[in-house]
């Protein structure tokens, strides 16, 4: 049955967590298929987001990939305006501020806490305000926890926005962790009455068994808070799309969430991706761990790379320190024997640079001119604008299209075209993000890289990435339709949180 609001400012919800990574993203998608499944209008939004996986559209703006997948579960074309502030990490202590998707430099976290955030309020509201004057609903994602009482002063993504725009929180805990219980009763209870106010209920995610016995819980835990539970959504593999705080896996011989099926032709292709300091778009490689008969593993240690087929070396928002790192861990010679013995190397956006004959960077690392690997006839000069377009174009026979996100200037002065960069032997280059995810062209590429490493490996004839990608929107879609209670969901995004909720000691500090 098609829902809708009566008018005039559309309906909202803000999904705040316990913790980083407690399942905020996929929720906030989640809720969002089963919207657009039930007719209502509906958009994604991220006051700041703090990521190094970002995307880039059609207006040439930057936002984070997590809201980008987002608006793809919303079945809406991804806007600036879904992500006004992307906060992209350059070290433990400063971050690239990109805002409306423009990058307005660099600041330490002291400067960015400091003020910074605050004077960033008004916009915020402002693209939220836009958004729920155009949508029937806007369902907004936190960040981190709602309860960071040391950020709470400049906060413009939790309870600050939730306040301002006075919007209900429904709050999500990751159960597979343990210590859910005291993560709700805790984030309330260190929240302003003020601000304990908004917060409806809670969300539990990733749950393993029997929901029967959790629910005595369930209701210690409304007796507790006056709040009720919306929902158990059960754990389910597979699920970790677009992750915006890093490896959901480990990097020692792990794949990507994925199963791998079993291969059409008589061999599996192992791909190993060099996992580089402040590694970004690490994304690239999904379409790869989508492939029947493909193993995708993030490597760390100069011996993982004898048996890969191809060695992917990823995007990076350091790409003068990963270079280092290359070399510091023998993967930079391991790298150089590859090219030698015609194995296939890949490079993306950063790890094209750094296989590149040499950077000229007094803009990211600001150390000069650095000599690369030079696997392949290109230099490169950091310019203090960046590079952010969404080209289309032709390799292998094959229609590709992509995206750039980088500061780096290539220029190519030999080799064989590719993309917009080059090819040398088996070693390919390119800015190009997002270029595996055209089916044939992947497909191609692999036939190259399976006849270069001498495996009978076929690539499947009808694997289509955006098929499966919408697959998984769907089953997050499926979580919140099937687990959650849907009328309860939609009566807090269309009025708000309920009246009289009760107030929870200590609160928030003085």
């Amino acid at each position: 049955m098609s829902r809708g609001t009566s008018g005039g400012t559309g309906g909202g919800l803000l999904v705040a967590g316990t913790t980083s990574d407690a399942g905020k993203s996929v929720v906030t998608a989640g809720i969002c298929r089963w919207l657009v499944r039930q007719g209502v209008k509906v958009a994604p939004f991220k006051a700041q987001n703090m990521s190094l996986n970002s995307f880039v559209t059609r207006e040439g703006a930057e936002i984070g990939r997590a809201q980008a997948m987002q608006a793809q579960a919303a079945r809406v074309e991804p806007t600036a305006l879904m992500n006004p502030v992307l906060l992209k990490p350059g070290s433990d202590r400063s971050s690239q501020v990109v805002l409306m998707g423009k990058p307005v430099g660099e600041m330490s976290a002291r400067g960015y806490h400091g003020g910074r955030q605050e004077q960033l309020l008004g916009t915020v509201l402002e693209c939220l305000a836009e958004l729920r004057g155009t949508y029937d609903a806007v369902i907004c994602e936190g960040a981190g926890s709602p309860a960071e009482i040391n950020l709470r002063r400049t906060d413009i993504v939790n309870m600050g926005i939730a306040r301002n725009a006075r919007l209900p929180v429904l709050v999500v805990g990751d159960i597979d962790r343990g210590g859910v219980f005291a993560s709700f009763f805790g984030t309330v209870a260190l929240l302003s009455p003020e601000d304990q106010a908004f917060v409806a209920g809670f969300l539990v995610n990733k749950f393993r068994g029997d929901v029967s016995l959790l629910e005595p819980g369930l209701d210690m835990l409304k007796n507790l808070t006056g709040r009720r539970t919306y929902g158990v959504l059960p754990f389910q593999h597979g699920l970790g799309i677009d992750e915006e705080d890093g490896l959901r896996v480990s990097l020692r011989g792990s794949v990507r969430e994925s199963e791998v099926s079993s291969p059409v032709g008589e061999d599996i292709l192992r791909v190993a991706v060099c996992a580089i300091p402040l590694m970004s778009n690490f994304t690239d490689v999904d379409a790869l761990a989508a492939e029947p008969g493909v193993v995708v593993r993030f490597v760390d240690r100069a011996e993982e790379l004898v048996d890969a087929d191809l060695v992917v070396v990823p995007g990076t928002r350091g790409t003068v320190r990963a270079l280092e790192w290359l070399r510091e861990r023998g993967l930079a010679d391991a790298l150089a024997r590859r090219a030698a013995q015609g194995r296939p190397v890949l490079g993306i956006c950063g790890g094209f640079q750094i296989l590149g004959e040499h950077i000229e960077d007094e803009v990211e690392s600001r150390a000069g001119q650095v000599e690369g690997l030079g696997l392949l006839p290109v230099r490169v000069r950091f310019a203090r604008e960046k590079t952010l377009t969404r080209p289309v174009g032709e390799a292998l026979g094959e229609p590709v299209e992509g995206y750039e996100i980088h500061h780096g200037v290539a220029q190519v002065t030999g080799g064989e075209p590719f993309l917009d960069g080059c090819r040398v032997g088996e070693v390919w280059g390119t800015h190009w993000h997002g270029s595996l995810e055209s089916d044939g062209f992947r497909r191609a590429f692999l036939r190259e890289v399976a006849a270069a490493a001498g495996r009978r490996f076929v690539p499947a004839a009808d694997t289509s990435f955006g098929s499966l990608r919408e697959e998984q929107l769907d089953r997050l879609g499926d979580l919140i339709e099937e687990h959650a209670d849907t009328d309860a969901l939609w009566r807090l995004i269309e009025s708000g949180a309920p009246t009289g909720l009760p107030f929870i000691p200590p609160g928030a500090p003085a």
